[in-house]
């Protein structure tokens, strides 16, 4: 069985590797590697996978997912620059790919217990972009 969490935050980044050249930067990222950085409002699903619980009815309480995860990721990025405002970002080139990522490792190991496991996790940056991670195999 699969549960799916919905979350909503808005979030400054600029995506630049500082390794690179400004113009290496502009050609690999383009205007998302602008120096004063530019803003999403994103959409999340956090899914976990397990058996019902047969003296809850629930997988796990969609509650306390939500409160697990506003309290692990949400009020750490919201309104946040990714770059520059989030601990657990810091050095971190904020893909997409790569917040969702960091974001699994907020909070897999307190979502996995005896029956479930985190799943996945599904950032949606743009309404035309979005990436699904599903952890390490």
């Amino acid at each position: 069985m699969l549960i799916t969490r919905k979350f909503h935050f808005s979030a400054s980044h600029r995506v630049y590797n500082p390794a690179l050249s400004d113009e290496e930067n502009f050609r690999i990222y383009g205007k998302c590697s602008n120096p004063n950085g530019h803003g999403h409002n994103y959409v999340m699903d956090v899914t976990v996978a397990g058996e019902v619980n047969a003296e809850t009815g629930f997988v796990m309480d969609l509650s306390e997912i939500k409160l697990l995860v506003e309290k692990e990721i949400i009020d750490k990025v919201d309104h946040k620059n990714l770059n520059l405002d989030v601990d657990f970002m810091n050095g971190i080139l904020p893909s997409t790919e790569n917040i969702a990522v960091k974001f699994w490792e907020q909070i897999e190991s307190k979502i996995n217990a005896p029956g479930r496991k985190l799943y996945s996790i599904m950032l949606q940056e743009t309404i035309n972009n979005s990436v699904t991670y599903l952890g390490k195999k």
